[in-house]
């Protein structure tokens, strides 16, 4: 063990050290000074180290002799914000048992609230000789220092004036899946100094272009603090999505022009103001260190035994996340951690609600099985923070039994890659697709329809950051990933899309008309569906990836929102889809539609129609030539008398060829209005002549039932 400084340099003169305290964890400034407490159960000895301004030199190494439990901590009086630092760790080096401590590495605080600097790939900052045969086995003393970022002391405090979360109703929320800086750095109308971070995200542009969207919240990529692999750097790319987190408090620094917390704080309340709700996409599920051959540069090197889930005796790692490593949510300290990441950016960065990634790791106990009862999952559950704001998951990750969507308790959404894959498939063409696309357009109720959940937990999308765009999706029926410099073998190739006639960009106008058919239609039968739709950022202009279905690492032009060329008529669209939905309540309900008859009026809730009219058959339902669904929407037979309403929506999903639709009956004095029609985008409402309506072939179609005195604008 190296040796341990017992006193302050002179230059440190007048800042007293004194023991401290437990908690809260992480460094906090008091007034007088800052307190400094990090977790190890492990550790033998813990050193904090204090950095210049700049971050380059190290001007002290102070021990933290003071331990409660498996917490050290340490006050230093006179310190303040703008403080950097770090920890150096000694304990046994025994990989084969799980502990990795070398204090020639030094370490961030898991706890960091900003993080200066950026991480250098130089061989110090492995714990291991890299060069060696024997691999991780071997003992790297080199000094990291130079080549890590700094932890930052910080004051957290913000002016947040009359700020007040939207609040909105799970029942009326459209989310928004943005990246800060795809979503913003080549629009025309912000100011490209601050282009491609947060408070571009707020920009007034960007608030005027989601107003006119009709969205009501934006979720954005991840935003704590991450680092570019490796082997990217080698290849001379970047880490765009942000998937390998290495600080659970701090900011990305790359998001903000002038490194300062209350650039983010800043576009959360002007976000707020519009009347946005902010929601983060968070990867709890592993860090940025990956395997047993990755850098140690903070949980690793401070105790690995307790961070992450171990095998093979301890020096290998379970990879529940394809990552490399897998944290250890079954361990207190790291369920506190995850806990009390969550309740700082609630309370004190005020966001909305968060999307977790591969969350079924998160609901993996001590043994590895996916429970719901315990664990991460329960604490977030009865949590009185947590419980205020949006929880969202990602339901699958590739350990075993590792798919769990449906499975998540109340109050949690889910993603659900059976309405993208279902929707996809119908408007392809594909065989015996209706009856799915019935399941998905009234909730998924075969997924999601127990313990007290309602329509709303299923996130329904046809498109999100993770595979082809929805201009992509009808232009390519391969992904082109060539330039993520890995031969083509990364992403999904199954993608349920369809070039509708031509491979890539095209001038055929009839080709292209096809296209935006298809793009119209899918989107519709999005926003028409029960549950809550989510639209990723770009689709409504007609945004292309140019087939790149994993545009990870395109931290560029394919990866950046192309605003020059935007299609406005699709943008118009959208906004109408979204106003229809706003105004029918019918498409927006928390219970589900199971064809039950409400006490009000003794009419079903749903009704199943084939194009004639009849009832759908058994047969009907096994015919691959039935392409035409026809659905009436009431509110459910479980909405009690006072909240039920008389809206009433009739739908038309035709992926087939035109047929002549039978219109339901309507009662004396109410008639069908035309709403919504796929083949006419820009079409106001009108109202079909008699009992039938035309549908072309290959539209949504969208009716309410109004007054025969309406006049029609």
């Amino acid at each position: 063990m190296n040796q341990i400084s017992t006193s302050l340099p002179a230059k440190l003169a007048g800042h007293s050290l004194s023991a401290g305290y437990p908690n809260p964890l992480g460094a906090t400034f008091d007034g007088g000074g800052v307190n400094f407490a990090v977790f190890s159960a492990h550790a033998e000895a813990v050193e904090l180290c204090l950095f210049t301004d700049d971050g380059t030199a190290e001007r002290a190494r102070i021990p933290l002799r003071e331990r409660d439990g498996d917490t050290w901590h340490v006050r230093v009086a006179g310190l303040g914000p703008g403080t950097k630092y770090g920890f150096r760790v000694h304990g046994p080096y025994e990989p084969e048992a799980g502990h990795r401590f070398n204090p020639n590495k030094l370490l961030l605080d898991p706890y960091a609230k900003q993080l200066s600097g950026r991480l250098h790939w130089n061989d110090a900052v492995y714990g291991y000789t890299p060069k060696s045969s024997k691999l991780d086995l071997t003992f790297d003393r080199r000094d990291s220092a130079p080549f890590v970022p700094k932890s930052v002391v910080v004051d957290p405090s913000f002016d947040w004036g009359d700020d007040r979360p939207p609040h909105r109703p799970r029942s009326d929320t459209v989310i928004y899946e943005a990246h800060a800086r795809g979503l913003t750095q080549t629009h025309p109308g912000i100011d490209p100094e601050i282009a491609g971070t947060f408070r571009a995200v707020a920009s007034e542009p960007m608030l005027e272009h989601m107003a006119r969207l009709g969205v009501t919240a934006v979720e954005l990529l991840p935003v704590h603090a991450f680092l570019d692999d490796r082997f990217l750097v080698q290849k001379g790319l970047r880490n765009y999505w942000g998937y390998q987190t290495i600080g659970f408090f701090a900011p990305e620094p790359r998001y903000m022009s002038q490194g300062a917390l209350w650039e983010f704080q800043t576009m959360v309340r002007r976000l707020h103001a519009a009347g946005f709700e902010v929601i983060l996409d968070v990867v709890y599920n592993h860090t940025g260190e990956g395997g047993e051959l990755g850098p140690t540069l903070s949980f690793r090197g401070l105790d690995n035994a307790s961070y992450y889930r171990l095998a093979g005796g301890g020096r290998y790692y379970v990879n529940d996340t394809g990552t490399g490593n897998t944290l250890n949510h079954a361990h207190p300290a790291v369920l506190r951690l995850v806990m009390d990441s969550l309740r700082y950016w609630v309370e004190v960065m005020r966001v909305d609600g968060f999307r977790f990634d591969l969350a079924a790791t998160l609901g993996r106990g001590a043994d590895g099985g996916f429970r719901t009862d315990g664990g991460f999952l329960g604490a977030i559950r009865q949590d009185p923070v947590l419980g205020k704001v949006k929880l969202i998951a990602e339901p699958w990750d590739i350990g075993p039994g590792g798919y769990q969507l449906g499975a998540f308790p109340h109050p949690f959404l889910e993603w659900n890659d059976r309405f993208r894959d279902g929707v996809r498939r119908f408007w392809r063409g594909d065989d015996l697709m209706t009856r799915d696309l019935s399941s998905r357009i009234t909730g998924s109720a075969g997924e999601f329809d127990h313990s007290g959940r309602a329509a709303t937990s299923s996130v329904n999308f046809v498109t999100a950051h993770d595979g082809f765009t929805l201009e992509d999706t009808v232009s390519y029926t391969r992904k082109r990933n060539e330039a993520n410099g890995e031969a083509g073998r990364d992403g999904t190739d199954d993608n349920h899309s369809d070039n509708l006639g031509h491979e890539g960009p095209t001038g055929d106008p009839g080709v292209r008309a096809a296209r935006d058919l298809r793009k119209r239609n899918m989107l519709a039968t999005m926003f028409l569906s029960q549950g809550t739709p989510m639209l990723l950022a770009g689709d409504e202009i007609g945004n292309s990836q140019q087939g790149n279905n994993n545009a990870y690492a395109q931290d560029n032009a394919t990866g950046w929102i192309d605003w020059a060329g935007a299609d406005d008529g699709l943008t118009r669209f959208t906004a109408k889809l979204a106003e229809i939905r706003r105004a029918h309540p019918v498409l927006r309900q928390r219970l589900f539609l199971h064809s039950r008859p409400r006490r009000l009026d003794g009419l079903a809730d749903l009704f199943w129609r084939m194009p004639d009219g009849r009832v759908p058959t058994s047969e009907d339902w096994q015919d691959p030539a039935w392409t035409a669904l026809c659905v009436e929407i009431r509110t459910s037979s479980a909405t009690p008398d006072y909240a039920a309403s008389g809206d009433v929506i009739f739908a038309v999903f035709n992926a087939g060829e035109a047929v002549q639709v039978t219109l339901p009956p309507c009662p004396d004095g109410t008639a069908w209005e035309v709403i919504l029609d796929t083949t006419l985008p820009d079409a106001g409402p009108h109202m079909p002549l008699g009992g039938t309506i035309a549908a072309p072939a290959d539209c949504v179609l969208a009716l309410e039932r109004v007054p025969t005195g309406k006049e029609t604008p």
